[in-house]
């Protein structure tokens, strides 16, 4: 691994150099689209994609580990590692092409899977139910977001029994457009449910049962998804930048910000003499590790993976 020392990116209090080629495939390995990352306990790190072998972990020095998951290829979407209650980590998946939450293990072995949401009156056979994301909250309750269907947010208890939904096309109050990423917010006084409204280029936020409580609408774009690090957000903002928020929602920073890339006639499918390591194209994933290094995936035809390192005084 080299380290990109001549850019530094980020902000005074949030500066990161780029590890130039961490996380090298094996040879006879290619990425499909990069849509997710997740990192564990250890530091190590799962990126999810659309080619063959859609799991695949690296060590937090980059060193290829193992790979899995041959029936994601092509439905590849929302991936979520979370704590269980019971002290394990497991993996969530949703697959797009087959309208399927996934429960695995870190290793894949497969816990359960659930189909589309026994309603009628939302979804037949012109309504499709399309999952783009997942995220669980501190009762072990699950939340899918179908980002690409009907546009309904869907609850579920830990086994996968069903609560309720909302949402459906729209842009008032409680209404979403392309609700394409989920995650819990844990840094008020009461967990929340923060919403990626894309095509409303905003977040909304719910209460866990699905009462609107308000619209972010600043320093967004096109939201993809979310982590939490301590008191802060991370943001993967498709139009081509990753935004990192405060405690209270304000803007720290916006990370390889490059507002030309997303205008480029061909994207997100540019030719490869237009990436430079320090900016980024197509941000669809992110997520933090223990030492406040930073992972972007992004949402192109070959995949890229970008390690930032997180500078300290």
């Amino acid at each position: 691994m080299r380290i990109l020392n001549t850019h530094v990116i980020g902000c005074a209090s949030h500066a990161y150099v780029i590890a130039e080629g961490w996380g090298k495939l094996p040879a006879n390995m290619a990425y499909g689209y990069t849509h997710g990352v997740c990192v564990d306990s250890q530091d190590n790190v799962y990126v999810h994609h659309t080619g063959k072998e859609p799991v695949i972990v690296f060590d937090r020095d980059g060193r290829f580990l193992t790979s899995w998951g041959k029936e994601f290829e092509g439905g590849a979407h929302g991936f979520y590692l979370h704590q269980d209650q019971d002290g394990k980590e497991y993996l969530y998946f949703t697959d797009r092409l087959r309208g399927l939450l996934v429960k695995t293990t870190t290793d894949g072995t497969l816990i359960w899977e659930q189909g589309q949401p026994d309603r009628p009156d939302l979804y037949d056979a012109s309504r499709r139910y399309v999952p783009t994301d997942v995220c669980v909250a501190p009762n072990g309750d699950i939340y899918v977001a179908d980002g690409y269907g009907q546009y309904y947010i869907h609850q579920y208890n830990a086994e996968g029994s069903y609560i309720r939904s909302w949402g459906g096309r729209g842009s008032d109050p409680g209404q979403l457009l392309e609700p394409h990423g989920i995650s819990v917010n844990l840094r008020g006084n009461e967990p929340e449910l923060y919403v990626a409204d894309r095509r409303n280029h905003r977040i909304q936020v719910f209460t866990l049962d699905g009462q609107h409580k308000r619209f972010m609408e600043h320093n967004l774009d096109l939201p993809c998804s979310f982590y939490f690090f301590g008191d802060e957000v991370y943001i993967p903002d498709l139009d081509s930048r990753v935004t990192i928020l405060d405690k209270n929602d304000r803007l720290i920073t916006h990370l390889g910000e490059d507002q030309q890339a997303y205008k480029q006639q061909g994207w997100p499918n540019l030719p490869k003499a237009y990436f430079r390591p320090d900016k980024f194209s197509s941000p669809h994933g992110v997520c933090v590790d223990s030492r406040g290094d930073v992972y972007v995936v992004e949402w192109t035809a070959e995949g890229r993976l970008t390690k930032l390192i997180r500078q300290r005084e």
